[in-house]
């Protein structure tokens, strides 16, 4: 729900970016994931204060967040 607000309240177009709920993706232990896909980076143990940052610094200006240590996952 909050990538799906979070895109709203950035005026992202319906269809420009798809938000899908899953269950588990392999590392459950690392949850919650978010999978940025066509990059296929992985952010894990992802807070609802995290969203705005994977918005604004990937999906919105395409850079990885380093700040949240994407793909820590399989490190």
């Amino acid at each position: 729900m909050a990538f799906n607000m979070g895109l709203m309240q950035r005026s992202v177009p319906p269809g420009q970016v798809l938000v899908s709920a899953t269950g588990c993706l392999g590392p459950c232990e690392q949850g919650p994931t978010v999978v940025v896909y066509p990059d296929n980076t992985w952010y894990s143990k992802v807070t609802e204060a995290d969203v705005a940052t994977i918005l604004d610094e990937h999906v919105t200006k395409g850079t990885p967040a380093a700040k949240l240590n994407p793909d820590a996952v399989w490190k």
